[in-house]
């Protein structure tokens, strides 16, 4: 698949403490996908949670808004260098979504509508770490940004947060996803920079 990006190159670090290692600070929002953006109508859109034992809990997008919603401020940290400080979402946090499913899984693989998978632990998604997020910045999440919602799992590598997520299926083990196939870590952590294999 191509990828499309603005801002994809390497700067020095910042002296700000709020920044990883490696990174640079930005004001721009820039875009890095993994293939053309698909286009999803919030009528077309749903959000499934798919477990060990053949069950699957599904939200539609009013289903998914007549749940408890989320104000989070947030860092954001990309794999390509590039950090965003003090950025605003809302959305519906992953431990809501969770409160009825039963899965003994400790992994979980994010798919996205266009093809995208990431994998993800189960302890980097509960605990008030991750959201399905619909809003940026005061308005509705752009396509380019993964609009209608994204996975927003802030405190890990940005490509850990799917663009245009569909739902979740739970793993046994910790299989790698599109970028993890091709190189990237399978954590994702900033702080201790864990950008490749």
């Amino acid at each position: 698949m191509a990828v499309f990006s603005r801002g994809f190159g390497a700067r020095r670090r910042e002296s700000d403490p709020k920044l990883p290692p490696g990174q640079y600070l930005t004001e721009d929002f820039p875009v890095l996908s993994a293939g053309p953006t698909p286009r999803i109508d919030t009528a077309d859109w749903s959000f499934s949670i798919q477990t060990e034992k053949n069950t699957t809990t599904t939200w539609s997008w009013d289903q998914l808004h007549d749940l408890p919603i989320e104000e989070v401020a947030t860092d954001i940290h990309c794999v390509t260098r590039w950090s965003k400080l003090g950025t605003s979402w809302r959305g519906v946090s992953l431990d809501t979504l969770f409160a009825g499913v039963d899965t003994d899984f400790a992994y979980a693989m994010a798919h996205s509508y266009g093809g995208y998978t990431t994998n993800i632990a189960m302890a980097d998604l509960l605990g008030g770490k991750a959201w399905v997020a619909f809003e940026f910045g005061g308005e509705p999440l752009d396509p380019e940004h993964g609009g209608p919602a994204r996975l927003l799992v802030p405190h890990l590598y940005f490509w850990k947060s799917a663009k245009w997520v569909r739902g979740l299926t739970m793993q046994k083990h910790d299989d790698p996803g599109f970028w993890e196939q091709n190189g990237y870590n399978l954590h994702g952590d900033p702080w201790t920079e864990e950008r490749y294999w």
